[in-house]
């Protein structure tokens, strides 16, 4: 009789290990996106953090004074990355704002900390590339099927993030009294409405009227080729890049174009053109102006003159 393998006992949790796991399921019951938890904030604290922190002996949070801390960030500048390379100050700064973050709440909840904060490096302030109208025109263009000529325009005029975009249901499209609006599900499931143009809304309600009888599911943007059940499957985000990459080349465009460049096309196309930024951040489904600070970076002297010049001239 062949012998029983022998049970294997998972390694004890620290009271920090235990800690971080309660500020994470605080993050899932605050809502916030499952995405968003899980390669962002856990990765940040079970992968990287808590790592550290198991190789230095370190098992409460009240023993992460000021020294230990900075440790911690120099570590990650030396040879933080999962090779052992040096970390990038953006890669860095992430890590250390999401244990901010983390110690932020501890703090809160009342936990017997040292009140020590990981230091934040400086970050050069990156000034983001984006597509130009005619851009946008020139990659729809050399779109082949109205599927991704849509999949373009609805990226490029709503500024929807390329999750969105995939979710995007036949019966999203609605009407109302002064045009067309576009539901359209962001972060945590939050529900917001998009203004559509109304040549865009027919385009949209026509196109889904067409859609594949066989299409897998209600999801507006299906791929064109059957999957392994027959039936055309839900397009995916990893698609959609790979669609915008392969029309920049026929397109002819040299900028690297991928789903978000859109979306910072659009939020700079709307405050040179003059939209208000806290309707901009209601479009775009942010809850601050974080993101919209950001894009004024794009903005130079002339388009701050031209958008004086408009408001001088409402007088």
């Amino acid at each position: 009789m062949a012998a029983r393998p022998a049970l294997v006992t998972p390694p004890s949790l620290t009271p920090l290990d235990i800690l971080i796991g309660d500020y994470l399921a605080s993050c899932r019951a605050r809502g916030l996106s499952r995405g968003t938890i899980e390669h962002a904030y856990s990765f940040s604290l079970k992968e990287i953090f808590a790592p550290w922190c198991a190789a230095n002996e370190i098992t409460d949070v009240s023993e992460l004074t000021q020294r230990v801390l900075d440790r911690f960030t120099s570590h990650l500048y030396e040879s933080g990355g999962r090779t052992g390379a040096p970390l990038s100050r953006h890669t860095s700064h992430t890590y250390i704002r999401h244990v901010r973050q983390f110690l932020n709440w501890a703090e809160k909840e009342g936990e017997e900390t040292t009140s020590a904060k990981p230091q934040l490096p400086s970050l050069p302030r990156r000034v983001l590339d984006v597509l130009t109208r005619q851009e946008i025109d020139q990659l729809e263009g050399a779109a082949p099927t109205e599927r991704d000529k849509l999949i373009v325009r609805i990226l490029a005029d709503g500024g929807l993030r390329v999750g969105e975009l995939c979710s995007l249901r036949v019966e999203d499209i609605t009407r109302h009294d002064r045009g067309a609006l576009l539901k359209v599900r962001g972060k945590g499931d939050k529900e917001r409405l998009v203004p559509v143009r109304p040549e865009l809304a027919r385009r949209i309600e026509r196109f889904a009227k067409y859609r594949p009888a066989d299409a897998t599911g209600d999801r507006l943007f299906v791929s064109i080729r059957r999957g392994r059940g027959g039936t055309y499957d839900p397009l995916t985000t990893s698609g959609v890049g790979q669609l915008l990459r392969s029309l920049a080349y026929r397109a002819g465009l040299t900028k690297r174009v991928h789903p978000h460049l859109l979306r910072h096309s659009f939020a700079t196309e709307a405050l040179r053109r003059g939209m208000n930024p806290i309707q901009l951040a209601q479009i775009l489904g942010h809850s601050g102006l974080r993101m919209i600070e950001s894009v004024y970076s794009h903005l130079n002297t002339t388009d701050a003159y031209d958008a004086m010049m408009r408001m001088l001239a409402s007088d």
